[in-house]
C-alpha cells in the first residue's frame, strides 16, 4: 500500500492549519470588538466558503492562480512559478475552504469574556502585544482549540475545491479525499475502503479528543468553583 496520500494529506491540512490560525485570530481580533460600517460585508465575505460548493471555490482559485489569472500570472512572470496543479494549490483550496470555522470559532471565542478584564490591564500601562498574549489569549484558548481541531479535520477532508486547483497527479496532489474517489473510479474497492476506514479513525479521534478536552475542562472549572 502506498502511503503517500496519508502523508501529503497530513502535510497540507497542517501547513493549511497553522495558515488559518494565524490568519483566523487576526481577523477575528480585529473584528469581534470593533464596530465599523462595511463591517458584516467583510464577516460575508470571509465565511462565504463555508455556503458555497467547494466546486465554485475552487473554480475561483483556478481563475484566480491559472496561467491568466490576476496572481497565476504574476506568479508565472514574476518567479516562474505555477500554483495550478502542484500541493501548494491544495494548500491554497484546504485554507480558503477551512478558514471560516476557525473565524467564526474565534470570534466567538473573544466575545466570550468581559472586556473590562483586558481594559484594566491597559489602564495599568501594558501594552496591547502583552494583553493579548497574557489575558486574550488564554481566555479565548479553549474557542480556538475547537475551532483548530475543527480546521485540521476540514482541512484534511477537503476534496471539491483541491481537484479544481491541483488536480490529481500521484505522488504529488494525491491527498486521501482524492485517491479515495479514483480509486472507486477505478473499481479499486480496497484501496478506496482503506482510505475511508482511516479518514473515519483520524476524524472520530480528533472530534473525540476534542470532546473529551471539553468536558475535562467543564469539570475542572465547576470543581474549582
Amino acid at each position: 500500500m502506498n502511503y503517500t496520500p496519508l502523508v501529503l494529506s497530513l502535510k497540507i491540512a497542517g501547513i493549511a492549519t497553522f495558515i488559518v490560525l494565524v490568519f483566523g485570530i487576526l481577523f477575528a481580533r480585529l473584528l469581534a470588538r470593533n464596530q465599523f460600517p462595511g463591517k458584516r460585508i467583510i464577516e460575508s465575505i470571509l465565511m462565504l466558503p463555508l455556503v458555497l460548493p467547494p466546486t465554485v471555490v475552487g473554480f475561483g482559485l483556478l481563475y484566480l492562480f491559472g496561467k491568466n489569472g490576476p496572481i497565476g500570472s504574476f506568479l508565472l512572470q514574476a518567479f516562474n512559478f505555477q500554483v495550478v496543479f502542484t500541493w501548494i494549490g491544495a494548500v491554497i483550496a484546504a485554507t480558503v475552504v477551512a478558514f471560516p470555522l476557525m473565524y467564526q470559532s474565534a470570534s466567538a471565542a473573544f466575545q466570550t469574556y468581559d472586556p473590562n478584564i483586558e481594559n484594566a490591564a491597559y489602564t495599568l500601562g501594558a501594552s496591547k502585544w502583552r494583553v493579548f498574549w497574557t489575558i486574550s489569549f488564554p481566555l479565548a484558548w479553549p474557542g480556538l482549540l475547537a475551532g483548530l481541531v475543527l480546521t485540521f479535520a476540514r482541512a484534511l477532508g477537503e476534496f471539491g475545491a483541491t481537484l479544481m486547483i491541483a488536480g490529481y497527479i500521484p505522488n504529488k496532489t494525491d491527498t486521501i479525499p482524492l485517491a479515495i474517489y479514483f480509486a472507486v473510479e477505478s473499481g479499486n474497492t480496497d484501496k478506496a475502503i482503506f482510505w475511508v476506514i482511516s479518514m473515519l479513525v483520524i476524524g472520530f479521534s480528533a472530534i473525540l479528543w476534542l470532546n473529551w478536552w471539553s468536558g475535562r475542562n467543564i469539570l475542572k472549572f465547576t470543581s474549582e468553583k
